[in-house]
């Protein structure tokens, strides 16, 4: 299949020729006819697999075509990084249909306050914006929405863990009864789906490959005592010249004491939720052009952000979510492509560890530590399977074929380099496993 049989206007046709788009996406394929068609809309599609575009698409060919006047349409996003990354693809794909958008979310100054107040007041086509920041705007009575044909939830199941579910009720008390409503989500939890029932209407469903990660990307764990971290991080960022790769870790303090150690040698930058929005764009943009190439991050950038070849995502602490593992690990091999993707795993982790296996349907390769890091705790219990311990050297091992439960694993194809070099002592023993998760940290809107 493709695009031109869609039979979007010639304008956005135009455009989609001229950015190089030919075939869609899965979600892209299915989501789109059923959106032109005017249907409610639950689609659970993971990172990457190109679901801004599905909603983006067929809802600037109806306001093409629409003779009303005002804001069309509104898509809430959990997170101001979010709402800009689909704000500049609503421009990148809207640039021959000479439609309108804007961004509305927290954490900027007076000025940026007053301009996207006056944005809706003039009526931008679409606004994309996150949930505090709007509800502040509604309340000044002067926003309408009288125009509104489409409202569209993204990352929906991010927003109600961030607790956003009473503000987008309320948000939607301003809005028309009459319109069509999407809601995108990766997962599609018991709540995500009651939370729908109130908002939906006769909604159809679509589901794109729940809870697996991308073909292109190989996966590795280090089995790690905490104390071990640092130093693999730095002999795995030192195997090679990395141009792009980020650090996810579980809490803002530990992404600001990492950063404080590697960027004693490497370049590399802290991202979390303690930094304005000035300079969380500047770092963005850094990011994306190159300029700089080691991102140290919490969970605020495993969703959201769209930076091309993207080289690996470490996973500096174990996510306490298999889903947020899966949003990591979907920041690289996009579109196809290819990445790595490494995980430390200490004592306490190993059953996050494991059900993290479980959802992803892959046993992933255990590396063994370099010599100067020296060995980590046996966590060989924590597997169904046998541990497969390879040479370390900058996690890019090479192996044999193995099979889990019948099916052939993934290829790994570059050979490890062997590093010489004194053992260091071993880090002191972790405290005795933990069998309760700990409470998952939430990132809230500013």
């Amino acid at each position: 299949m493709t695009f031109s049989e869609f039979n979007f206007v010639a304008e956005l046709q135009e455009g989609l020729d001229a950015m190089g788009f030919e075939k869609p996406t899965p979600i892209q394929e299915q989501a789109i006819p059923l959106i032109l068609a005017g249907k409610d809309l639950i689609a659970t599609a993971q990172t990457g697999t190109g679901k801004t575009a599905a909603f983006i698409l067929p809802v600037l060919n109806q306001i093409s075509q629409s003779q009303k006047k005002g804001v069309k349409v509104l898509i809430i996003a959990p997170t101001r990084e979010l709402a800009i990354q689909i704000d500049q693809q609503i421009q990148g794909l809207a640039y021959f249909l000479g439609i309108s958008s804007i961004p509305i979310y927290g954490g900027g100054d007076g000025n940026t306050w007053e301009q996207q107040r006056k944005a809706l007041e003039m009526g931008a086509e679409i606004v994309v914006a996150t949930p505090g920041r709007l509800i502040a705007l509604l309340a000044g009575g002067k926003v309408k929405f009288d125009a509104l044909e489409n409202l569209i939830l993204d990352e929906a199941d991010r927003m109600l863990d961030m607790g956003f579910s009473d503000d987008i009720l309320t948000i939607i008390q301003h809005l028309p009864k009459k319109r069509q409503t999407l809601l995108f989500s990766a997962t599609m939890p018991p709540k995500i789906r009651k939370f729908s029932q109130q908002i939906l209407h006769e909604p159809e469903q679509i589901s794109i490959a729940l809870g697996k990660t991308a073909k292109g990307v190989s996966q590795y764990v280090y089995h790690v005592y905490d104390g071990q971290k640092e130093a693999l991080v730095n002999h795995i960022l030192k195997s090679q010249d990395f141009q792009a790769v980020i650090i996810f870790c579980s809490t803002k303090d530990k992404v600001k004491s990492l950063f404080k150690t590697l960027k004693k040698q490497f370049q590399v930058e802290a991202f979390h939720a303690d930094l304005d929005q000035s300079e969380r764009e500047k770092i963005m943009s850094a990011f994306k052009n190159k300029s700089l190439k080691i991102l140290v991050a919490t969970d605020i950038l495993s969703r959201g952000i769209d930076v091309e070849d993207i080289e690996m995502v470490v996973n500096f602490d174990t996510p306490n979510d298999p889903e947020d593992y899966v949003h990591r690990v979907g920041r690289t091999a996009r579109a196809e492509k290819k990445g790595k993707a490494v995980t430390f795993v200490n004592e306490k982790d190993r059953y996050k560890y494991r059900n993290i296996e479980n959802l992803i349907g892959l046993e992933i390769e255990v590396v063994s530590n370099p010599d100067e890091i020296g060995p980590g705790p046996d966590l060989k219990a924590a597997h169904s399977g046998k541990s497969h311990s390879k040479s370390a050297g900058g996690g890019n091992p090479k192996g044999k074929k193995n099979k889990i439960k019948g099916k052939p694993r993934g290829n790994h194809n570059a050979k490890p380099r062997q590093h010489a070099g004194k053992g260091e002592k071993q880090a002191s023993s972790e405290n005795a496993q933990d069998n309760k998760f700990r409470k998952r940290r939430n990132i809230k809107d500013d």
